[in-house]
C-alpha cells in the first residue's frame, strides 16, 4: 500500500502538538476512554476539525495531536478546554496526566 503524503491533504493546514506523561497508576484503556470523551465532546462537530490522534514514543511519552484546517483553527480548538474551569469533557482527560508534564505547542503547515 502507498502511503499519501500531506500534500494530498488540502485541507490540512496546522496543528496542534502536546507532550505528557500518564500519571502512574492511569491505565492505557483509561486514557484511550478519556481521549474518547474529550473528542467526542469537544472537537467532532467543530468547524475545521480534521483529526486527533493520540502516540506513545519509547521513553512512555504520549503525543496528543489536533488536525485543523489552520493553525490558528488548531488554536482556537485547543482553547475550547478552557483555562479552569475547564470543559466537562476534558476533565477526565485531564485528571490522567501528570502534572506539570504537559508541553503544548501549535504549527502551521508549510510545504
Amino acid at each position: 500500500m502507498k502511503l499519501k503524503s500531506l500534500s494530498d491533504i488540502p485541507a490540512f493546514g496546522g496543528m496542534e502538538f502536546s507532550t505528557f506523561k500518564l500519571k502512574h497508576g492511569v491505565s492505557e484503556s483509561e486514557l484511550f476512554a478519556a481521549v474518547d470523551k474529550m473528542v467526542e465532546g469537544l472537537y467532532s462537530t467543530e468547524e475545521g476539525f480534521l483529526g486527533h490522534t493520540l502516540l506513545k514514543g519509547m521513553d512512555d511519552t504520549y503525543v496528543d495531536v489536533v488536525f485543523a484546517t489552520s493553525q490558528s483553527r488548531a488554536a482556537e480548538l485547543c482553547a475550547k478546554w478552557g483555562a479552569g474551569p475547564f470543559a466537562p469533557a476534558c476533565l477526565s482527560y485531564l485528571e490522567k496526566i501528570e502534572e506539570g508534564s504537559a508541553k503544548l505547542a501549535f504549527f502551521q503547515r508549510i510545504k
